[in-house]
């Protein structure tokens, strides 16, 4: 897969860049959680990189312990092991680089225009097409690992989703124009842009993975309601702080950054 991104100076090339974490996948058929598998391995000692990707979830979940639409043979489930030499404060970053590496791969695969609704969902006609968990495990002396979640919603019809998801939901079936996804080439490319994308970021911080975050966003320059455990205010998106918080213009015209919470656009 050629990326079509920019080269970044000091940082791997992607001329030299030898894929491997797609040789690490463990493909079931139906589980309740690939997070839950996953977590499973990375406490065994799974190699960073090591996936796990199932055809179905019995019990999928998103952010906040919502519940995951994954129904059997129609998308992308998957969770793989990251072992990152990171502080526990600088893990949200890796959801904005996960968001970026799929987003990226969903483009060039499918040709669908998805973009990135901070902090942790594409969208695609407006309504939600990909969402992304990670989690964090701590032992003693800090982060022992991170389990990165992606469900993106690939051949679903609009029968396939339950009554309260219609019009909050979509595919790249439906907003690719009714053409079938070739499932294992998106995942491929979803690992491997996901993997150039970690070294670039191990290799040089956050900052390139900033610049083409805020490329890609559907959240900046937009009005937002922000819900936070301070409560619900309303503000605009305007970029993202250098520790991967969303940061937002008040009424008083003050910027801060958020760097938990969900927002609201309209």
């Amino acid at each position: 897969m050629n990326s079509g991104h920019a080269q970044y100076s000091g940082a791997l090339k992607r001329e030299a860049f030898v894929p491997g974490w797609a040789k690490g996948i463990q493909r079931l058929d139906t589980v309740g959680s690939t997070q839950e598998e996953a977590k499973l391995l990375a406490e065994g000692g799974a190699m960073e990189g090591t996936t796990v990707m199932a055809e179905a979830q019995t019990g999928g979940r998103g952010r906040m312990g919502r519940k995951w639409h994954s129904p059997h043979g129609k998308g992308i489930w998957m969770s793989l092991v990251l072992r990152p030499a990171l502080p526990l404060a600088l893990t949200p970053q890796l959801t904005l680089l996960a968001g970026v590496a799929v987003c990226t791969a969903i483009r060039e695969v499918t040709g669908v225009p998805a973009g990135i609704k901070w902090p942790n969902d594409l969208l695609a006609g407006g309504r939600k097409i990909c969402g992304i968990l990670l989690e964090s495990s701590l032992r003693e002396g800090g982060l022992h690992y991170c389990i990165a979640g992606i469900g993106i919603a690939a051949n679903l019809t609009e029968e396939d989703y339950p009554e309260e998801l219609r019009g909050i939901g979509t595919s790249l079936l439906i907003e690719g124009g009714g053409i079938p996804v070739d499932r294992t080439r998106l995942a491929e490319a979803v690992l491997e842009e996901l993997e150039y994308l970690y070294h670039v970021y191990m290799e040089q911080g956050f900052q390139p993975v900033k610049e083409l975050w805020e490329s890609m966003s559907v959240t900046l320059g937009r009005q937002v309601y922000v819900n936070t455990p301070q409560g619900r205010t309303e503000a605009t998106a305007v970029g993202l702080s250098d520790n991967g918080g969303l940061l937002l213009r008040n009424e008083s015209g003050e910027v801060v950054s958020v760097l938990s919470g969900e927002i609201e656009m309209f």
